[in-house]
């Protein structure tokens, strides 16, 4: 048994604020303002300045991506592609894979305002093959010697551009799965591990993962439950399966899924390809890519729905918004189900149509705050491919809110990194669709724990609940608005126990995950 004395934040449904909680056996037996006698025994931990709060949950990340990134070579930070070449050179002398990613190129965020080309990169790494990930997941350049292996699986299809090495959509994707198949299972796994520290560090104890990104029989979706499953720290992964084919899920015992990738409707706006009602400002035209037509997807989520799975489908543009809410329409007037869940991702320029239908048929929103001032995409790129009056209308995160929507946060990593603290001071300064600190909070953490079912045992600080929670360098609350972002996550415990890194050997973890009963995903 142990007590917490100081701020607790419980984001219980009137947002209360107690001075002291208890846990007990990995439970909390008791929230309140005064400690009664039979907890006075129990060891007290005093928070002086900090705050406790629920643990944060990430609602959309591709969690095998991210591990796999993260491991590689991040290069969102660099200035100009010269700097890009430069860490590519040193990361080729000191890495030992045989093929090498990279992570985070944008051409908006560095001084030559373009990606890196093919033979900048053939001039540091000539001898391996080596992808350069774009800043959004929706793009890569790769240098000649992957080119020539892959150009022949590749060349006729959509977004194949070999001059520049450049590759997106449908020739995107095809790369993709071809490193990600190529990864050593060992390799994966110990790179999940340090991705869950990572994440803890910063106060996420739970992640809702989309997977199905190139690995043969979709070894990933099934990888990650065994990941899952190896765990004994508390660390939870709820695992979506990105795939159009129902069996998919039900064939793995999955009650969900949906995601990115072939659960994409669209592409995104940093790749020109978000679809749009009206076509894009710039000098490039068009109206994005809508990937499905209107029967395929409807006629997916109608079969998803009546096999009682969760639905959830990526959205950037507001063409495929529409697209994604007439179809979950179309699928719970088809088979209405009263506590379906289904999402919608991103949501980035929604219109009222869909914000309505939303409302009306209780879809859930996972969004990314990060895209809020995000430096990958800046706001003057925004208003040159969208026009001022549609970037105004970007992530209305207050409409939502007031439109009764159940809005979540997620970093949608690896394309920005999973940070709780940057999701709230985004959403906190967002001009006119800014929502309170309580507000965002809860979309931090209770409302990411109802996106999966799992309210009601976390999320919030009841007696009752799992004792899932995040110590904080200060009380969230009471910080300004723009200090939000400097706030530290001084520790995570999960079920009662403080985090701890997964233990014992990578291989023995495996087995253990293979064999294991647990139901963490």
């Amino acid at each position: 048994m142990k007590c917490y004395q100081g701020t607790i934040l419980t984001v219980d449904a009137e947002d209360s604020v107690r001075r002291f909680l208890v846990e007990d056996g990995g439970r909390i037996v008791f929230v309140g303002d005064e400690l009664p006698e039979r907890y006075r025994h129990s060891g007290v931990t005093d928070l002086g300045e900090k705050a406790l709060v629920p643990a944060f949950v990430d609602t959309h990340q591709h969690f095998a991506s991210f591990s796999t990134f993260q491991a590689g070579l991040n290069v969102m930070d660099a200035a100009s592609n010269a700097e890009i070449a430069a860490m590519i050179r040193e990361f080729v002398s000191r890495s030992r894979r045989k093929k090498l990613i990279a992570f985070g190129a944008s051409p908006y965020s560095v001084s030559e305002r373009r990606l890196i080309r093919r033979e900048e990169l053939d001039m540091v790494c000539p001898d391996r093959e080596i992808m350069v990930v774009k800043y959004d997941g929706h793009a890569c350049v790769v240098n000649t010697k992957l080119l020539k292996r892959m150009e022949a699986k590749v060349k006729r299809l959509r977004g194949f551009h070999p001059d520049s090495g450049e590759m997106n959509q449908e020739a995107f994707f095809r790369f993709s799965d071809d490193i990600t198949s190529s990864l050593s299972l060992v390799e994966l796994f110990a790179d999940m591990r340090a991705a869950a520290d990572f994440m803890a560090a910063r106060g996420i104890g739970m992640v809702h993962t989309v997977s199905g990104v190139g690995f043969t029989g979709n070894l990933d979706i099934t990888f990650e439950k065994v990941f899952a499953k190896s765990l004994n720290n508390g660390f939870q992964l709820r695992v979506f399966p990105q795939s159009m084919k129902v069996s998919v899920a039900t064939g793995r015992r999955l009650p969900r899924i949906g995601g990115c990738f072939e659960c994409a409707l669209d592409g995104c706006f940093g790749s020109h390809d978000a679809a749009l009602n009206e076509p894009y400002a710039d000098d490039l035209g068009g109206d994005g890519v809508l990937y499905y037509s209107d029967e395929k997807v409807t006629a997916f989520c109608k079969e998803a729905n009546r096999a009682g799975l969760q639905i959830e489908m990526h959205a950037i543009g507001d063409k495929a918004f529409d697209q994604a809410a007439r179809a979950l329409r179309a699928a719970l007037e088809d088979f209405p189900r009263d506590d379906h869940r289904h999402g919608i991702i991103h949501d980035c320029l929604p219109t009222e149509e869909g914000i309505a239908i939303c409302r009306d048929y209780h879809i859930q929103m996972p969004v990314q705050s990060a895209f809020i001032r995000w430096k990958q995409e800046p706001d003057e790129y925004l208003v040159k491919i969208l026009g001022a009056e549609r970037t105004a209308r970007l992530n209305p995160l207050r409409t939502f809110r007031d439109n009764g929507i159940v809005v979540s946060f997620g970093s949608d990593a690896p394309c920005t990194a999973p940070d709780p603290f940057l999701w709230l001071e985004r959403a906190v300064n967002n001009g006119a669709e800014s929502v309170s600190v309580r507000d965002a909070l809860r979309m931090c953490t209770y409302n990411g724990c109802y996106a999966s079912f799992d309210e009601k045992e976390r999320g919030s600080l009841e007696p009752g609940k799992i004792a899932d929670m995040a110590i904080l360098s200060a009380n969230p609350y009471e910080t300004a608005p723009d200090d939000l972002g400097k706030l530290r996550t001084e520790g995570l415990i999960l079920g009662g126990r403080p985090y701890e890194s997964p233990q014992g050997s990578v291989i023995g973890s495996m087995l253990g995950g293979f064999f294991s009963r647990s139901k963490s995903y």
